[in-house]
């Protein structure tokens, strides 16, 4: 079997996709504290690399890349690699979003049906001994209406999830029309903003997409919504969601992601707790999990999955 060249592993993955790779013809190796500098160093001889999230590859890094076929991230997101300069080198950047839709759509559908039956709020006063049903007092999701934007494979995901709770499911994307089928309604902003009960964030954080849910955004909603971010944290600001929250604006929040999360979204970027976050953390109408609803067991597997076919079709 023929060398095709060396891959480097900047970042933890399931081992089924090194023992793939090299099955087909490549070396790989893992750098788990890879430094800025030793990348520099070994970019003129890689052909490949792996990376969830944890090191940025701009231009700086990639400009040393001479044999650099492919960048293969473990996920969907590709905001920490200068996509557009790679591909003007000849470097194909690969994700593997179709690897955890699924674990996504499920986790939102969670934390949303947590939200609004107050389960994680009740759970704790129960095990405290504290008896308090009329205060758990939930809302169906039944009759209301679903509004999500970025109807990629996360926001279909959820949108397949959300069938057969009764709702009536609208969907916007900017970059993709002609979706619209009998479970989900293809709509305009406008839409969203005056029948939504409910928003769900399926995008990508970009320059266009950074802070786009703050509070000039979410005076425009007709009603008190509920809101779910499984994407990116930097996507709302976390400031103005505190004071939609004290106006009323909105009912609740579901958040995976935080603004505050350190690029590799490993820890929470932050010494002293910033004042909305604490407000958050105490308020009984917010959920937060830690950037966990596509890193499923199975996920895990199927990220791996993915991208290794994609890298296999490149030759």
């Amino acid at each position: 079997m023929s060398h095709k060249g060396e891959v480097l592993f900047l970042d933890k993955t399931h081992p089924r996709l090194m023992e793939k790779l090299i099955n087909i013809g490549y070396h790989c190796f893992f750098e788990d504290d890879m430094s800025v500098e030793k990348l520099v160093k070994l970019m003129p001889d890689l052909t490949g690399i792996i990376v969830r999230s944890r090191l940025q590859l701009g231009r700086e890094e990639l400009q040393h890349a001479v044999r650099l076929r492919f960048i293969g991230r473990v996920g969907s997101g590709l905001e920490n690699i200068d996509v557009d300069y790679a591909r003007s080198k000849g470097i194909a950047c690969l994700n593997s979003p179709e690897g955890n839709r699924n674990a996504v759509g499920e986790h939102a559908a969670g934390m949303l049906l947590s939200l609004v039956n107050n389960i994680c709020n009740a759970n704790y006063e129960v095990k405290k001994g504290l008896w308090n049903r009329e205060k758990n007092r939930g809302m169906e999701l039944r009759g209301k209406t679903l509004g999500i934007i970025g109807y990629g494979h996360t926001g279909s995901a959820f949108a397949r999830c959300m069938d057969g709770f009764g709702m009536k499911i609208i969907a916007y994307d900017k970059y993709k029309t002609g979706f619209g089928t009998s479970m989900v309604k293809e709509a305009g902003m406008e839409e969203i903003f005056n029948e939504a009960h409910i928003l769900s964030l399926h995008i990508p954080l970009t320059n266009e997409t950074r802070y786009l849910v703050d509070a000039s955004f979410l005076s425009q909603f007709k009603h008190s919504i509920y809101l779910v971010n499984t994407s990116r944290g930097a996507v709302v600001n976390t400031s103005d969601l505190t004071k939609a929250l004290k106006q009323g604006k909105l009912k609740g929040l579901a958040l995976d992601v935080l603004e505050y999360e350190h690029l590799s979204f490993e820890s929470l970027e932050m010494v002293d707790l910033p004042a909305p976050f604490r407000y958050l953390a105490d308020h009984p109408a917010v959920v937060m999990t830690p950037h966990v609803a596509g890193w499923t067991h199975e996920s895990l597997i199927q990220l791996s999955d993915v991208l290794f076919e994609k890298i296999r079709k490149l030759d």
